[in-house]
């Protein structure tokens, strides 16, 4: 009977109903544990459960939602409703040009799996060197020596497309190559800057540390002065590029001056390991990392001069700030790019969406935000150029630039209704993609603070309690 019993489990599965088979695969197992079987059991149960087209790959868009275009052919520009276009210079209106063609043919198609992957597409990169708009500003040393707007308006295009190729140029480029070329000796230039202008290297830039955020001036990490170099010992969280950076730009507290000093490490320096941040849900093809320093020997030449104190690092900030203001820019110009095209073409009670009027509300009220986000941008590009703009200028900017993007976002949501959680039209992950912007270069309460401070000369960072002497 036994022995009957055991040839028969796949013709059972064909003529016996589910309790019958239930009862025979449990007697079959007897003589196994109470949790092995258990485990069987469910194992089973489920595997029969499941359809036999349970394991088939999605349909294409194409297929299985056609009245729409996906973002992998992206839309048209028609945000510059005001026209700024006229107040960029041919050199500028160039560089848009290049970058808007680039973004739109080669990242736009394949931009959405790396992203639900959470991977970076390293075969992009030559494409992005061959831009020439990494270096920014830096003249010489083989960087493009674009004015500020132009840079402003590039970093805007980049992120119209996909926010995380904005945040690796950005990082890349404006805080670690800038950092650099305002605070390293002419050899360091030399040495390091060309082959990041061509982003044949890259590098990171390392501040933010797990207890100091907001807070950064207080830093942990530490370089001890040796025969030769320094020891770096210390931590750093959230540094983008860093898992695969050539050249990582870290800032630790001098053990003899206790002032922020700037340094070189080179990757797979002995001592120093980056490990990927995992579970993130914006800006997931950025591979942010932590970095541990055991005991790194950072050798004389790789001290970066002009880093003496946080001021020097203020300098870079008050630049990077600026350029941080254009990515939700760029960013509200796509949603509204794919907003526009997706009320055109999707019909529901016997019209295109765009003919409902609380349809057309929206989306001119995110038009609207587009044209004064950019009024903005472009007024602080023009207070760099003059020697004018102020720390207070850069973080009102990106502070209130960062807001109006999140209103636009959740406006696109609601355009899309159930396509607004589908990364395939772009809205989703551009939603996603803006927090940790509303977040890095200051939070939007820290950088409230810093102009507030401007404007009325008081600060108010640390609470009343902690003050020196008492408010009364």
């Amino acid at each position: 009977m036994n022995c009957g019993l055991v040839k028969r489990p796949l013709d059972a599965d064909k003529i016996l109903p589910m309790v019958d088979r239930c009862s025979l695969f449990c007697h079959m197992t007897s003589f196994m544990s109470a949790a092995v079987r258990k485990s069987m059991c469910n194992d089973y149960m489920q595997k029969d459960a499941k359809s036999s087209y349970f394991n088939l790959p999605a349909l294409d868009l194409s297929v299985s939602f056609p009245q729409a275009t996906p973002a992998s052919i992206f839309p048209q520009c028609v945000s510059d409703y005001y026209q700024f276009d006229d107040l960029l210079t041919p050199e500028e209106q160039a560089v848009r040009k290049k970058v808007r063609e680039c973004m739109e043919k080669d990242i736009a198609p394949i931009v959405a799996k790396y992203w639900e992957k959470a991977q970076f597409p390293f075969h992009i990169i030559p494409k992005l060197g061959a831009l020439h708009i990494a270096g920014g500003t830096i003249k010489g040393y083989g960087c493009p020596g674009l004015s500020i707007t132009a840079s402003a308006i590039a970093t805007a295009e980049l992120a119209r497309v996909d926010a995380s190729c904005s945040t690796f140029i950005l990082v890349h480029s404006s805080l670690a190559m800038l950092t650099i070329a305002l605070c390293g000796s002419e050899e360091q230039k030399q040495k390091y800057l060309p082959s990041l202008a061509q982003v044949s290297t890259v590098a990171c830039w390392a501040l933010t540390e797990p207890d100091y955020g907001s807070d950064a001036s207080a830093l942990r990490t530490t370089a001890t002065k040796v025969a030769g170099g320094w020891i770096v010992e210390g931590q750093k969280r959230w540094i983008g590029n860093s898992t695969f950076a050539d050249l990582l730009v870290i800032f630790a507290r001098n053990t003899t001056t206790n002032q922020i000093n700037g340094y070189i490490v080179k990757k797979d320096s002995p001592g120093l390991t980056a490990t990927k941040i995992e579970n993130k849900i914006g800006l997931r093809i950025v591979q942010n990392g932590d970095i541990a320093l055991k005991k790194v020997f950072v050798p004389d030449e790789d001290r970066l001069p002009g880093v003496n104190s946080f001021q020097d690092t203020n300098k870079v900030l008050a630049v990077s700030r600026l350029m941080v203001a254009w990515q939700p820019i760029g960013i509200s110009m796509g949603i509204y790019d794919m907003c526009h095209r997706y009320l055109k073409e999707r019909k529901q009670f016997g019209a295109p969406l765009a003919a409902f009027q609380l349809n057309q509300q929206k989306l001119v009220q995110m038009l609207g935000n587009i044209q004064g986000m950019f009024l903005v941008g472009w007024r602080l590009c023009k207070l760099y150029e003059k020697g004018k703009m102020t720390p207070g200028h850069a973080s009102l900017g990106k502070s209130w630039v960062t807001k109006k993007a999140r209103e636009t976002a959740a406006l696109g949501r609601e355009l899309l209704g159930g396509n607004g959680i589908l990364a395939d039209f772009l809205v989703a992950k551009a939603f996603c993609d803006l927090e940790p912007i509303y977040t890095y270069e200051g939070t939007y309460d820290i950088n409230t603070l810093v102009t507030g401070r401007e404007v009325t000369g008081i600060a108010s960072f640390k609470p009343a309690a902690l003050a020196k002497k008492s408010r009364l």
